[in-house]
C-alpha cells in the first residue's frame, strides 16, 4: 500500500528511505502494492504463521540432544540456569531422530509426514527471547515487543504492503473459541484500524458459524449497498471538516470489506467446497481446518494468516511431557505436511513463507519429575517456502538444548528477516506516534542473510 506508506510517513525519507513525492507517483490504487515501491525485490508475497501456544520443546522435533538421555536425572553445571519454577535433573527425550532427504536434515520420529519435506525446512535452532512468562513472551513473538500497546507483525506487514483482495481482510487470525485475552496479539494499536487482524473461530466448519453476522438477515444486498453508500457519503462529509482521521478512514474501509465479505467470504471460508481427497489429506481437528483455511485464504489474496494451535496453552507441558507431546505432534504432522504439498501442487510454495514456532522453548531439566518448564534461553523455530534455504539447520544450542550458543537469533531478527523476504527494510518501515518513530523491531533486529537463497 505504497500511497498509504507515503501519506502516513511509514517509510521515512531519513536514512535512505523513499521521499513522499517519489512514493506518491508509484501507485495510484491504494489497495495494491507495487514491487517497484518496495525497498528491494521481494522473495515472497504472503506469510502463513503456525503458532504453537505454550511452546514446544526444541529437543522433541528438530534439535537432537543425545546427552539428555546419557545424563538423564543428573544436573550438570550447564543447566543451572534460572527457571520460572523449581526444576530437577535432566529429563530424557525418548524420541528417535533420522536423516531425511538429500540434505540429511535430522527430524524426529514424532513428525514422520513432515519429514518427507525435510529438504524444504529451514530449521532455526538458536532462537532466544527475553522473558519466560506467557504474557510478555506472546507479545514479543507476535508484536516484536513486550509492550502491550504496539502493532502486531501482521498489522505492520499489511500496513506496508496493502491487500491483494478488497473483498477479504488482508490479515486473518484463525484461533478456536473466543480468545478475548489474546486479541492484543493481532491488534493494530496506533496504526489505522484497517490493518488489525480479523479474528475467525475456525473450530467451526460452516462460514456463518465461523464469522458471526456474515450475511445480513433483514435486507437484500442491493438495499444494504444503498445504505452503505449513504453512510459512506456522510462519513466523507464528516471527514472533510476535520484533519485527516485515520480511525475514521479505517472504519469506512472496514465497513466496505464487511459488505463484500458477504459474498466472497462465504465462499473462501467454506471448507465443504474442497473435495474429499483434499480434506482427508489435511485430517481432522481445528488445526487441520486452520491449515486448509490458510491455503484457501492466501490463494485468494490474503497477505498474512495466523493459525493458533488451541485457545490457551496446549503446548504448556509442565507435567507428563513425554506423554502429552505425542498427540500434540500427531495433530500437527499431517496438516502441516498436507499444507506443504498443497501449496506446491498449486505453484504457491515458492512465494509463500511458512513460519512455525511458539512462545518460547522448554527446559531440558524436569519440572514435577516428568514435565518441562518455560525456556527463553534457547528454542527452535522453522521457516519454509520462498526465499529460505531448505534442508538446513542454522545455529545451535548447548549439548542439552538449554541455551542458544551459535548464530544466536533474537525474535527481532526473525521479524527483520520475514519483512526482508517481503521486500521491506525493517528499519525503514516506521510510523510516527507520540513524538517518536516506531517500528516492528524497535531498536534491534538483524536479517539472517545466511539462511536466505
Amino acid at each position: 500500500m505504497i500511497e498509504n506508506i507515503s501519506r502516513r510517513s511509514a517509510i521515512s525519507s531519513m536514512g535512505g528511505g523513499f521521499g513522499a513525492a517519489a512514493l506518491g507517483s508509484l501507485l495510484s490504487d491504494t489497495s495494491k502494492a507495487s514491487e517497484e515501491g518496495l525497498h528491494h525485490r521481494p522473495k515472497v508475497k504472503r506469510v502463513i504463521q503456525l503458532f504453537m501456544n505454550g511452546g514446544a520443546f526444541q529437543g522433541d522435533f528438530f534439535d537432537p540432544k543425545p546427552s539428555l538421555n546419557k545424563f538423564a536425572g543428573q544436573r550438570p553445571d550447564e543447566v543451572t540456569l534460572r527457571t520460572e519454577r523449581k526444576t530437577g535433573g535432566l529429563l530424557e527425550c525418548p524420541f528417535k531422530y533420522s536423516k531425511y532427504g538429500e540434505s540429511g536434515l535430522e527430524v524426529s520420529e514424532l513428525l514422520p509426514r513432515l519429514a518427507v519435506h525435510a529438504d524444504d525446512l529451514c530449521v532455526l535452532r538458536s532462537v532466544y527471547t527475553d522473558n519466560p512468562n506467557h504474557g510478555p513472551a506472546l507479545l514479543l513473538m507476535n508484536n516484536g515487543s513486550i509492550t502491550p500497546t504496539v502493532p502486531s507483525l501482521g498489522s505492520w506487514m499489511l500496513y506496508g504492503l496493502g491487500t491483494e483482495n478488497e473483498n477479504l481482510p488482508g490479515y486473518v487470525v484463525l484461533c478456536p473459541g473466543r480468545p478475548v485475552r489474546f486479541s492484543i496479539l493481532w491488534s493494530s494499536a496506533f496504526l489505522p484500524s484497517e490493518f488489525q487482524g480479523s479474528y475467525v473461530n475456525h473450530s467451526k466448519i460452516e462460514p456463518e458459524k465461523m464469522i458471526p453476522f456474515l450475511r445480513g438477515q433483514r435486507q437484500t444486498l442491493a438495499a444494504q449497498r444503498e445504505d452503505l453508500d449513504l453512510l459512506a457519503e456522510l462519513n466523507r462529509q464528516h471527514l472533510k471538516e476535520r484533519i485527516k482521521d485515520s480511525r475514521l478512514e479505517g472504519r469506512i474501509k472496514n465497513l466496505e470489506t464487511a459488505f463484500r465479505m458477504q459474498t466472497e467470504g462465504s465462499e473462501a471460508f467454506d471448507l465443504t467446497r474442497e473435495d474429499e481427497a483434499t480434506r482427508e489429506a489435511y485430517g481432522d481437528g481445528h488445526f487441520a481446518n486452520g491449515c486448509l483455511l490458510a491455503r484457501r485464504l492466501v490463494e485468494r489474496g490474503v497477505r498474512f494468516v495466523q493459525v493458533y494451535y488451541g485457545n490457551g496453552q496446549p503446548w504448556d507441558t509442565h507435567s507428563n511431557h513425554n506423554t502429552a507431546v505425542k498427540p500434540l505432534a500427531k495433530s500437527i504432522d499431517q496438516p502441516m505436511a498436507a499444507l506443504f504439498a498443497d501449496l506446491k501442487r498449486r505453484g504457491m510454495f515458492e512465494d509463500t513463507l511458512i513460519l512455525w514456532g511458539g512462545e518460547f522453548g522448554r527446559t531440558p531439566v524436569s519440572e514435577n519429575g516428568n514435565g518441562r518448564d518455560h525456556n527463553h534461553y534457547g528454542l527452535t523455530m522453522m521457516l519454509a517456502g520462498g526465499g529460505v534455504q531448505g534442508g538446513m539447520a542454522y545455529g545451535a544450542t548447548d549439548d542439552f538444548g538449554f541455551r542458544a550458543v551459535e548464530n544466536r537469533m533474537h525474535v527481532n531478527d526473525i521479524h527483520a528477516t520475514v519483512l526482508h523476504l517481503l521486500g521491506i527494510d525493517h528499519e525503514r518501515l516506521t510510523y510516527r506516534y507520540a513524538g517518536r518513530d516506531f517500528r516492528l523491531t524497535d531498536v534491534g533486529g538483524n536479517v539472517a542473510n545466511e539462511i536466505l537463497t
